[in-house]
């Protein structure tokens, strides 16, 4: 029984199963659609809108610092007596024209025409030519004070190939003056007797590689030649053959090998010839890496066949940026007395009766930097020795009136060197640097005084622009009186000079600018050289046209 209704559940069962599925079948065939329920309604975020009534953001009101160096200019030169400009007349040039041309014309109180010229040509990458010519002369209130000066230069280059560069020059020089500084001055003597003409013309050629060599060498060898002659027919001839070469090893290290030949053949009016021959070697050691650089070398020297050696020992220690710089030195060499050096110094003398070049050994040290962005400094003090060095006195012979020089030759000279500079710049619109140099002579054995060098010497110049288009250049130097000797042999002390010149340009069209210069502005009528008064006060005007290069 109970079998019975197991069965009759399961037969139940499955018609319930396959009644469904009849359900379902029949069903997929209906509409064909689904029938969701549900209470959720989707809604979308509000999106973010602009707001057009922001605030501006606020002002940056930092600065960024700008900072940079800039390269200490200052230079310390070998020991040299001052520079000698008897007349003094210093001409405003008018500032660099950098790859542009010009024509400077003008004209001043003591009959003094003024020209001046400088021409730019090539490309400036692989070829150039410069051009410069100056003529400017003046006419004093003493009989025969007047002098002229003509100056041309052209100066080019040229690179061939990938890593070499030839320089060459070529130049001319007049200069006129008169022995107008005889006493007394009703002395009569004729224009021929007084005359004092020097012209010179010199070349100048020369190679160097651009970028070092794949061995690490540098060099730049040259030629310069000089023929001096004055209006009584005595010539000179001047060459000096340049050999230097460098070698670098690694990145500190470096030597320099350099070869000087130094030929003068001085030829007098109706006396024998006198030769001037000097060469010397400089082998040296380099040193240099970011706070020391340092030369240690010899220079053997062969001045007429007699031998000199010479140390060549400069060191400069620095701080990291730069701004102080210790520098130390032991070094000598051997400067070349000539009939033209001679004559630049002083054009008034005799011709020399012979040429003694001038032993220097210099023993120095000092120090250079900078404070801040705009000052800067150098200070320095030296011992130097001098051998054979030129001095000028006055020729008494009677009738003479002592208007020329007779060159004597001092066989040793100690020199005590205090030298001093300080600067002050402010990009283009001001300079100003000021310097003083003191030197104390004694230990001479042949003179008994340093005849005519000047043991106190300032100077100091000044740029400044005044508004866009307006310059001023000033220039105040001044010294204390050199020593001479008295027609009795004694010694004597010339009056110090105080000179202050000015000169003003401006701009009134993009190419055409005026100037106006004045020189000896305290009208002192002070000596350089005894009894050769420079000119009181005077001045000069005209105008600077400037003209763009092309290409």
């Amino acid at each position: 029984m109970k079998k019975y209704r197991s069965y009759r559940l399961l037969l139940i069962g499955a018609g319930i199963l396959f009644s469904i599925q009849s359900f379902a079948q029949k069903d997929t065939v209906g509409k064909g659609g689904i029938d969701i329920v549900s209470s959720f309604k989707p809604v979308l975020k509000q999106s973010a809108k602009i707001n057009f009534s922001a605030s501006p953001p606020a002002v940056d009101s930092s600065k960024n610092p700008m900072t940079y160096d800039i390269p200490n200019q200052n230079l310390l030169f070998a020991y040299q007596p001052g520079t000698l400009k008897p007349l003094a007349l210093g001409i405003d040039t008018g500032g660099t024209f950098d790859n542009s041309s010009y024509v400077k014309v003008g004209f001043g109180s003591l009959r003094t025409p003024f020209v001046q010229a400088g021409i730019s040509l090539g490309d400036g990458k692989t070829a150039g030519l410069n051009i410069y010519a100056k003529h400017v002369g003046s006419d004093g209130k003493r009989d025969f004070q007047k002098f002229s000066n003509t100056d041309i230069n052209l100066k080019g280059y040229f690179k061939s190939g990938n890593n070499l560069q030839w320089d060459a020059a070529i130049g001319m020089n007049a200069y006129r003056t008169y022995k107008y500084g005889y006493e007394p001055s009703a002395l009569i003597f004729s224009n021929d007797s007084l005359k004092q003409n020097f012209q010179t013309i010199s070349g100048r050629i020369g190679m160097h590689n651009i970028e070092k060599t794949k061995f690490g060498l540098t060099y730049w060898p040259q030629i310069k030649i000089d023929v001096f002659s004055d209006n009584l027919k005595n010539t000179e001839s001047n060459t000096v053959v340049d050999l230097p070469l460098q070698k670098t090893i690694g990145k500190v290290f470096a030597v320099n090998l350099g070869l000087t030949f130094d030929l003068t053949r001085f030829s007098p009016k109706n006396k024998s010839v006198i030769n001037n021959t000097m060469y010397y070697i400089s082998p040296s050691i380099l040193f240099k890496t970011p706070n020391i650089n340092a030369e240690v070398g010899i220079r053997p020297s062969w001045d007429n066949k007699t031998f000199k050696m010479f140390p060549n020992v400069l060191v400069d220690v620095g701080t990291n940026d730069k701004r102080f710089i210790f520098q130390a030195g032991w070094t000598g060499y051997i400067r070349k007395t000539t009939y033209q050096y001679l004559a630049s110094q002083n054009p008034w003398l005799y011709v020399p009766a012979s040429l003694q070049n001038t032993w220097i050994e210099e023993r120095f040290a000092g120090f250079k930097g900078s404070v801040g962005d705009h000052f800067s400094y150098s200070a320095k003090v030296a011992f130097n020795k001098l051998n054979n060095q030129p001095l000028f006195v006055n020729d008494y012979t009677a009738g003479t009136g002592a208007k020329s020089f007779i060159v004597v030759n001092e066989p040793q000279i100690n020199v005590t060197n205090f030298g001093g500079e300080l600067g002050y710049n402010i990009g283009e619109k001001l300079s100003v640097i000021t310097g003083v140099q003191f030197n104390q002579y004694s230990g001479l054995k042949a003179n008994a005084k340093a005849w005519g060098l000047i043991p106190l010497e300032l100077r100091t110049h000044l740029k400044l622009q005044v508004i866009k288009d307006l310059w001023l250049k000033s220039d105040l130097f001044g010294w204390t009186g050199p020593l001479y000797m008295k027609q009795d042999g004694s010694s004597d002390r010339l009056t110090g000079a105080l000179d202050l010149n000015a000169g003003l340009e401006f701009k009134i069209t993009k190419s055409l600018n005026l100037y106006t210069q004045f020189n000896n502005i305290f009208n002192k009528t002070y000596q350089r050289w005894n009894q050769y008064p420079v000119y009181g006060f005077n001045f000069t005007g005209g105008i600077v046209f400037s003209f763009a290069q092309k290409n």
